[in-house]
């Protein structure tokens, strides 16, 4: 298993998922979206792993202006914005290979093991 998780340091939920992976002695890489982000190649194999974008975006980020002007965008300009604008996603973003999950499902990362 190569296990990567997107998140941030401040992130409860992100918290929890390093922990859990740790729990277990899985092998996990820890990338902090404020310092690195995902890039385009992750950031497509990703959404298509949940299912889009719309399974990806946090409704409840702070900049909700920005979230709006994604959720609005037209279809082209979307991925770009999110990219550019890594803040409206919803952490942690967990991979392992061509899966993904968003948030913190470890019922899901079992069925991985």
């Amino acid at each position: 298993m190569n296990i990567q998780i997107f998140g941030t340091k401040k992130c409860f939920d992100t918290k929890k998922a390093i922990r859990y992976f740790k729990e277990r002695n899985i092998k996990a890489q820890f990338i902090d979206l404020k310092e690195k982000g995902l890039s385009k190649g992750e950031y497509t194999k990703v959404k298509q792993a949940v299912g889009g974008l719309n399974a990806m975006l946090n409704p409840k980020c702070k900049d909700q202006d920005t979230l709006a002007r994604i959720q609005y965008a037209v279809d082209d300009e979307r991925d770009a914005n999110v990219l550019a604008n890594q803040q409206v996603l919803k952490t942690p973003i967990v991979r392992n290979g061509a899966k993904a999950t968003v948030g913190y499902v470890p019922e899901v990362w079992k069925t991985w093991e």
